[in-house]
């Protein structure tokens, strides 16, 4: 569906678990972390664990095999694969890093999917360290939204967004954390917000829906993400077309199409 925009969180949205603790806890730095946290802003104690990593002999191969093993929900995969066929532009909008998205997203198959991806920069310097820095600077200027941590305002993000899109495009907006909620301020009539059930942002839209001029659909887990995308996708497609793309059975075990053909449910690589 060429008019429609769908931006994804990252950590316990596409994949189920915080991609940052995943890899501090999967390589036995937990302890350390947990003493340095009250210390400096997550974004900049990451960059000092993966220097601690590197000077205790964890390697970038260690790193990403740790990676490889993430949590997914098996529908996420075929969700993204699903959208994407359909013809919407998929977009990535994360407080993670780009190293720990981008290796994951090409272990899974779905890299190709995103057209674009906005989270903290990262690399691998010349001594083999992944290196983590912040999306924004916050140590020369602030970005000025006190809803957001110091190095990323995603609403920021999202307003770029809006602002280059072409024609009535329609904005998809999901996610779990308090920093998703912010972005969700700045969508509107006509978009869509799918905050993950009793998760952070969902509770804040919870206290008041009514700041939120977007549709709200809440989802809980990549099963119930994967119906209500999809549901939602179709919607849209009604709307401009007066015919659905698809229809989708209550349990989603099979998707027929109208005039798209939809990917295979594949089993997410191990």
């Amino acid at each position: 569906m060429a008019g429609i925009v769908v931006v994804f969180d990252f950590d316990k949205t596409i994949i189920d678990r915080d991609s940052d603790n995943w890899v501090v806890d999967g390589l036995g730095f937990t302890d350390l972390f947990n003493q340095l946290l009250p210390t400096m802003p997550w974004n900049t104690l990451m960059d000092t664990m993966t220097k601690e990593m590197h000077a205790q002999g964890t390697t970038i191969d260690d790193i990403v095999e740790v990676l490889k093993r993430s949590p997914i929900h098996p529908r996420i995969v075929p969700a993204i694969k699903s959208a994407h066929a359909l013809g919407c532009e998929l977009r990535i909008v994360s407080d993670a890093n780009m190293f720990f998205i981008e290796t994951i997203l090409e272990h899974l198959g779905v890299k190709g999917c995103f057209s674009e991806l906005n989270s903290n920069p990262s690399f691998v310097d010349e001594e083999g360290r992944l290196r983590i820095f912040p999306y924004h600077d916050f140590t020369k200027t602030s970005h000025g939204c006190n809803l957001c941590p110091p190095n990323m305002c995603k609403g920021v993000i999202i307003e770029r967004i809006q602002a280059g899109l072409e024609g009535k495009k329609k904005i998809i907006y999901l996610g779990d954390g308090s920093g998703d909620y912010c972005p969700s301020l700045r969508l509107g009539e006509g978009d869509y917000v799918m905050p993950r059930k009793n998760f952070p942002v969902w509770e804040l839209i919870c206290r008041n829906p009514m700041l939120i001029k977007a549709d709200i659909h809440e989802w809980s887990d990549g099963e119930d993400l994967e119906r209500v995308l999809l549901d939602i996708i179709n919607m849209v497609s009604v709307e401009h077309n007066s015919a659905p793309l698809f229809s989708v059975d209550c349990k989603l075990q099979t998707i027929s199409t109208s005039n798209h053909a939809l990917p295979h449910a594949l089993p997410v690589p191990q």
